[in-house]
C-alpha cells in the first residue's frame, strides 16, 4: 500500500461483521438457483412495499445536501425518486430471471480412463463496494451479488446516508422472507469503516469503487484486494466527413444531454474539418438551446463556439452540461487525440463509410467502441445484464459493463479412481486428453 498510514486497522466489530458476511456468502454460494431467484423476488416485493419510505428518505438527503452546496452532478446521482426506484425494482426482477451463472461447466475432459477433469463456475465470495451518491447502485449491486452467490460489504457516500440505511433495512427484510441469510449484505456507515475495508483482504475478494477518479485512484493505491472499475469516464464522439448530418446531431445531443452526470456521457466532440462548418452551424444553437456550455479549439471557435478550451479540458470529465469541441483534419488525428486523452471507457464514430467505421472500431482501445449510436448505451441494463456492478476499463476481463458473468470465477474439479501422478511418468502411460460433451 502506498499510503498505509491513511488506512486504519479494522476494528474488532468490523472484523466480526465481515466474518458474518463471509460465512453468509459461503452459504449463499451453495444455495440453489431457485433459492437465489426467490430471494430477489422477495427483495423486489420489499422495495415496492416500502416505496414511500425510501422516496421520503431520499428527499431528506436531498434537502440536507442542498443546504451544503452539493454539485449538480452529485445531486443528479443522489436523486432517487419513485421513477428511479421503480426502474431499480424492475432491474431486480430482471436479474432474478437471468440464467444461473453458478455451476456452468466450461470444460469437460478425460485425462485418462476414469480420470475426468471439469471446470465449473463458482462465486467470487465477498464484494467490497464503495460508491458515491447513487442509491440505485446499492440496489443493483446487492441484487447481482445475491444472484451470483456472493456477499457484499457496501459503503455509500455520506450524502446518501439516510437513503442507504433505509434501503439496506428493506433489502434485509426481503432476504429474511427467503431462505438466504440477510447478513450476506453489510452496510458500513462511517468513513473510518470504509477506509478499514481496504485492509480486509482476508474477507473481501474484489473491490468495486463507483465514484470520482480521486476515489478510485485512492482505493487502487491503498489496498491489496483486486480492484475492478475505472478512474475516469472521458468519452469521445467523432463526427467523420462522411457522416449524415441529421444523424450526427441527434447522436451528439443524446450522448451529452440524455444524462450528463453519467460516466458514459461524452466530454469531447471531435469533428472532421470537411464537415465542421455545416455541422457546427446547426450543432452550436442546438447545444445552446439545451443548456450545454461549449468550449472549443481555435478552429471551432471561428465556426461559432464562443468559449475557448484549454489543454486541461481535453482530459476533464465534466459530468455536467459542458462539452469540449475540437476540429480535426483526419480520422488518424481523431484516433491520436482519443488515444492520448481518452480513459478507455466508450468512444463512438458517426459516419456512413463502413471501411472508416471498421478502422475506427479496430484502432480504439476502449471497453466500448460504437458506430452511429450514442455512447449512453454503455450500460449493463441496456446490454441485457439486468443491472451492473460497474464499468471496467481495464484490459483484462471483465471489461465494460460488468454483470453476473464478472462476479464468478471458476474451479477445476478432477475425479479419479486411485490415479497417482507417478503412473504418468514418460514411458509408463500417456494422457488421452479427450474432450467430452459439456
Amino acid at each position: 500500500m502506498k499510503n498505509s498510514q491513511l488506512v486504519p486497522e479494522p476494528s474488532p466489530e468490523l472484523i466480526r461483521s465481515a466474518t458474518d458476511t463471509r460465512n453468509a456468502a459461503v452459504s449463499i454460494g451453495q444455495s440453489s438457483n431457485d433459492q437465489r431467484r426467490s430471494a430477489l423476488i422477495e427483495i423486489a416485493k420489499s422495495l415496492s412495499k416500502n416505496t414511500k419510505e425510501i422516496v421520503n428518505a431520499n428527499q431528506e438527503d436531498l434537502e440536507r445536501c442542498a443546504s451544503q452546496g452539493l454539485s449538480k452532478a452529485l445531486t443528479a446521482r443522489l436523486r432517487f425518486g419513485e421513477e428511479k426506484l421503480q426502474a431499480a425494482i424492475e432491474g431486480v426482477r430482471e436479474v432474478a430471471q437471468l440464467p444461473d451463472p453458478i455451476g456452468l461447466r466450461q470444460m469437460h475432459r478425460e485425462l485418462d480412463k476414469e480420470l475426468i477433469l471439469e471446470r465449473r463456475t463458482v462465486p467470487l465470495g465477498v464484494l467490497g463496494v464503495i460508491f458515491e451518491s447513487r442509491p440505485d447502485a446499492l440496489v443493483q449491486i446487492a441484487s447481482l451479488a445475491i444472484r451470483s452467490g456472493n456477499g457484499a460489504i457496501l459503503k455509500g457516500g455520506s450524502e446518501a446516508s439516510i437513503t442507504n440505511k433505509t434501503l439496506i433495512r428493506v433489502l434485509h427484510n426481503g432476504l429474511s422472507n427467503s431462505d438466504l441469510d440477510p447478513r450476506a449484505l453489510l452496510l458500513l456507515e462511517t468513513r473510518q469503516e470504509s477506509l478499514a475495508l481496504l485492509r480486509l483482504d482476508r474477507f473481501v475478494d474484489l473491490m468495486i469503487p463507483r465514484g470520482s477518479n480521486d476515489l478510485v485512484r485512492f482505493i487502487q493505491d491503498n489496498t491489496r484486494i483486486p480492484v475492478l472499475g475505472h478512474a475516469d469516464g472521458i468519452c469521445h464522439l467523432y463526427i467523420d466527413k462522411t457522416a449524415d448530418l441529421e444523424k450526427a446531431l441527434k447522436i451528439a445531443l443524446d450522448s451529452k444531454t440524455q444524462y450528463p452526470a453519467a460516466c458514459n456521457a461524452i466530454e469531447t466532440l471531435l469533428v472532421h474539418e470537411e464537415i465542421a462548418a455545416n455541422f457546427l452551424a446547426k450543432a452550436v444553437p442546438l447545444f445552446d438551446s439545451n443548456g450545454v456550455t461549449l468550449l472549443g479549439d481555435k478552429v471551432s471557435r471561428s465556426l461559432g463556439v464562443s468559449q475557448a478550451a484549454s489543454e486541461k479540458d481535453w482530459e476533464t470529465e465534466y459530468l455536467d452540461m459542458t462539452l469540449s469541441i475540437k476540429v480535426v483534419n483526419s480520422l488518424e488525428t481523431a484516433l491520436e487525440h482519443i488515444n492520448q486523452y481518452g480513459s478507455r471507457h466508450t468512444e463512438s464514430i458517426v459516419c456512413e463509410d463502413k471501411e472508416t467505421a471498421e478502422k475506427f472500431m479496430s484502432a480504439v482501445d476502449s471497453a466500448g467502441v460504437y458506430h452511429n449510436c450514442s455512447t449512453r448505451f454503455a450500460d449493463g441494463f441496456r446490454y441485457g445484464f439486468g443491472a451492473e456492478v460497474g464499468i471496467s476499463t481495464q484490459t483484462l476481463p471483465p471489461r465494460g459493463p460488468v454483470g453476473l458473468e464478472g462476479l464468478v470465477t471458476y474451479r477445476y474439479k478432477l475425479r479419479g479412481d486411485g490415479h497417482i501422478a507417478a503412473d504418468f511418468v514418460s514411458g509408463k502411460s500417456d494422457f488421452s486428453h479427450v474432450d467430452l460433451p459439456l
